[in-house]
């Protein structure tokens, strides 16, 4: 009686090895900038509920960021409107994560506060 063999041959655990290597690398540059997203529509939430004019939402917008440490947006960058007489603050921005050579990722973020 012959046994047939089954399983993966070492090229393909090779193979599957450096897809999942380079999947995880991609995600480890990937995912703090999707936290820094989370961290600025926070700070663009809390901003829009506590000013009443331009000015203040800026400055609590700035306040936050120096204590959230992130940089992708300052005030300035922020466009602050009225809907149905609520604030509403918006913002848009890119991150570039090099991966080798002339390749680029590029993460393409904006938000709405509610």
């Amino acid at each position: 009686m012959k046994h047939q063999q089954r399983g993966i041959t070492f090229l393909g655990v090779v193979f599957v090895g450096i897809v999942v290597g380079v999947v995880g690398v991609v995600a480890a540059q990937v995912a703090p900038t999707y936290l820094e997203y989370q961290s600025i529509m926070k700070a663009a939430q809390r901003a829009a509920e506590s000013g009443t004019t331009v000015a203040d939402i800026r400055s609590t917008f700035d306040k936050a960021k120096a204590v959230d440490y992130f940089e992708a947006i300052s005030g300035k960058d922020l466009e602050i409107g009225k809907v149905n007489d609520r604030i509403v603050v918006e913002f848009a921005y890119q991150k570039e994560i090099h991966l080798a050579g002339p390749a680029y990722l590029v993460m393409k973020y904006q938000g709405r506060t509610k």
